[in-house]
């Protein structure tokens, strides 16, 4: 029987992948050798800390893997390296391990927060940085970056391919970052934190609703972020809004883990020290202008966590923040939460003219959310069996079982009450 590594360690590996990474392109630049080099360590570990027991330094201990498999391959490609390979040779491997340990701890920093702004090179157009952060640093999985993107998967890895070609012919290079570097690559990395948290917070595929390893790093890395920068109005307003939506998280699933959509959580079960932390960051965001689109979802969140219920929430300012988001930052998930903000306003008459009107997007042809949402404005307009009709539909595009789930329950007792 093969020994399996346990969901702590697991989990520690998930954690410190990025970390490795950083410590080997601050010492090597090369993308993608340092990338494949950890990928090798991390195979090396699980299989080897089963039978072998972790080690006292697990972070070193990858380090040093790491380092002997990007150094032979180095080796491989220029006598140059050859020499750099057979200097790396004579060291005792306590010794490496020690150096390793010393070269993972400089000044204490934390090598994620320097990795992603690395990984947002300026040679790749923005999607390329947020597409190769989210799978070099944020460790999702290549469907998983097409379904936040909103493309096919096959699109998505020919992306990611480009992405690292395109680092290789612009030299590799991963020089110390000014101010002004991590000025410029701040948008990137804005986003790629926001998209790592809505993949923990309503995970695209699996079993589970949610991934907390996923919501909970984005959530330090933006804590990170605020510290570095503090008098960033979006960067704030990001960590607002995380903290906020986060905030709620406790009232999402049942007992057997089934989906509880907002409109019925017991608010009891939120978070209100967290939402009371949100709300203080996201008004610090607030007060130093220059509104932007995080600090406006900040709000929307801030609004609907106010609220007793979902018929006091304040649907008209709600919406009106919509309308405002989308002069900033148009997107199609932005106008369909705006159709829904209408159809709560105006009623699921209005909403689902809405939602029509967004039916020849393509990026929502092969999405589950459009036919979700004009299920549930069908339901509510009283046209039980179109709704039915469109519950199943999303429910057979959604990757998530607990939707899936969710929607054909709703579906099957739709069902029961026309029989």
């Amino acid at each position: 029987m093969i020994a399996r590594l346990d969901d702590d360690a697991q989990d520690l590996l998930r954690d410190l992948a990025p970390q490795v990474l950083g410590v080997l392109l601050r010492r090597y630049r090369d993308f993608g050798g340092c990338e494949d080099a950890v990928q090798e360590a991390l195979t090396a570990a699980a299989m080897q800390w089963p039978k072998q027991g972790m080690p006292d330094s697990p972070k070193a201990w990858l380090i040093t893997v790491a380092t002997r498999r990007l150094t032979d391959q180095i080796r491989a490609d220029t006598a140059r390296r050859l020499r750099e390979q057979l200097v790396v040779s004579l060291i005792p491997v306590d010794e490496q391990i020690a150096l390793a340990a010393d070269a993972g701890g400089i000044n204490e920093r934390d090598e994620t927060l320097d990795l992603y702004f690395m990984c947002c090179h300026p040679a790749l157009s923005s999607s390329s940085q947020i597409a190769l952060t989210l799978r070099a640093v944020g460790g999702l999985t290549t469907a998983e970056i097409a379904r936040a993107f909103l493309v096919p998967e096959a699109t998505m890895a020919q992306r990611l391919t480009r992405a690292k070609q395109t680092i290789r012919s612009a030299g590799a290079t991963f020089p110390e970052l000014t101010s002004a570097d991590r000025a410029d690559r701040l948008p990137a990395v804005l986003k790629v934190i926001y998209l790592i948290f809505n993949e923990g917070y309503s995970t695209s595929t699996g079993d589970t609703l949610y991934r907390v390893d996923l919501s909970a790093e984005a959530i330090r890395v933006g804590r990170l972020l605020s510290q570095l920068m503090p008098d960033d109005p979006e960067v704030n307003g990001l960590l607002a809004l995380m903290l906020l939506t986060d905030a709620r998280s406790a009232a999402r699933t049942g007992p057997n883990g089934e989906l509880i959509p907002l409109d019925e959580q017991d608010r009891s079960q939120w978070d209100h020290a967290r939402i009371s932390e949100g709300q203080r960051i996201l008004q610090r965001a607030l007060r130093h202008g220059a509104t932007g689109p995080y600090q406006i979802q900040a709000a929307i969140a801030a609004l609907h966590d106010e609220a007793v219920s979902s018929d006091q929430t304040d649907w008209a300012q709600i919406r009106e923040l919509y309308e405002l988001l989308l002069r900033l930052q148009d997107s199609p998930m932005a106008r369909l939460s705006h159709a829904v903000a209408h159809a709560m306003v105006e009623g699921p008459v209005a909403g689902l003219a809405a939602i029509d009107r967004l039916a020849s997007d393509p990026q929502f042809a092969a999405n589950h959310r459009l036919d979700a949402v004009r299920a549930h404005l069908l339901e509510r307009a009283g046209d039980h069996g179109a709704a039915i009709q469109c519950y199943r539909r999303a429910a057979q595009r959604t990757t998530s079982t607990p939707e899936r789930n969710y929607l054909l329950l709703h579906a099957a007792r739709l069902s029961e009450g026309q029989n």
